[in-house]
């Protein structure tokens, strides 16, 4: 990791509801400034709609503070999953509730949003949220399904099409080989997530930008309450430098593309990080602390472009 102790990165998906507090440290001393987490399934199906209500809320303010106290950048995209669309009862609550957290500050798109099973229910409120996202003028990011998902992400994408979403709004996640070249063919953005031992490895990762270079590609952790890693972003990076592949190109796919995309929403800027980052772990969200008994705050201002 010392190969790349100076770069910067930007995590955007990875789900640190389910993260401890040693994760943001580890994460911010490996240089990720920024994470944007997509609201998802918590791995038990919800059954009232107050609990979307409660975790929307969570997301938009005591996550965001709760990266704050380790100087990381906090966003969300903020949406109904896939899996928990089956429930159409609960669902049509739901779309009720996004409208009023889709446009709260440090909401980057509407996201996760998409196909699991590809069921009738799971295409009418992803095209819901493709409208909401089309109203509000923000990015979608797009969850391809884990089963046929060559025929998921393309069904994904001329469903985009249909509604007329411009594809560079459009962030299709969870590529791999079979999937990313029609994805960048028809204008998408393609998002990679590097689980350990499935999904993308890192080594196919470095290869694949060595294939087809990096515009329009992003690496992500996606870690989740699973087994996955959130260092995963500035491990592929160092392994993309060790095989040789240009500096420019991995600080686009580590870094400036999810900026890009991103920040088409107007709600994330290079300047939110660049500027000297305060930590000041003796401040409180709603009377709540990350500190435990008897444990000393850390309180510091750094050079964000200085990892120690």
């Amino acid at each position: 990791m010392n190969t790349i102790k100076d770069m910067m990165f930007i995590d955007p998906h990875v789900h640190m509801t389910s993260r401890t507090t040693d994760d943001y440290d580890a994460m911010r001393k490996a240089g990720i400034v920024a994470i944007i987490e997509p609201a998802f399934w918590l791995g038990q199906a919800r059954t009232e709609a107050g609990s979307f209500k409660d975790y929307y809320s969570s997301l938009v303010g005591w996550e965001r503070f709760r990266a704050s106290q380790f100087g990381i950048r906090h966003y969300c995209t903020i949406g109904l999953n896939s899996k928990e669309s089956n429930n159409e009862p609960l669902a049509e609550q739901v779309m009720e509730l996004l409208p009023l957290f889709a446009s709260k500050e440090g909401v980057v798109g509407i996201g996760e949003i998409g196909y699991d099973d590809q069921t009738a229910a799971e295409d009418k409120y992803y095209r819901l949220q493709l409208e909401l996202a089309k109203e509000l003028d923000l990015p979608v990011q797009i969850h391809t399904p884990h089963r046929d998902k060559k025929k998921g992400t393309t069904r994904s994408m001329d469903v985009c099409i249909e509604h007329n979403l411009d594809p560079t709004k459009v962030i299709v996640d969870h590529n791999n080989e079979e999937t990313v070249e029609e994805v960048l063919n028809r204008g998408f953005w393609a998002a990679f997530t590097i689980y350990p031992r499935t999904k993308m490895g890192n080594e196919r990762m470095a290869e694949l930008v060595k294939k087809y270079g990096p515009e329009r590609i992003m690496v992500n952790s996606a870690a989740d309450w699973g087994i996955s890693d959130p260092l995963a972003v500035p491990k592929t990076a160092a392994l993309m430098l060790e095989k040789g592949i240009p500096l420019e190109h991995i600080r686009a796919v580590c870094y400036s593309n999810a900026l890009a995309a991103f920040g088409q929403s107007g709600q994330m800027k290079e300047a939110d990080w660049l500027t000297p980052v305060t930590i000041d772990q003796s401040r409180k969200f709603s009377g709540s602390t990350i500190l435990r008994g008897g444990q000393e705050p850390k309180v510091e201002t750094r050079d964000s472009n200085i990892i120690e």
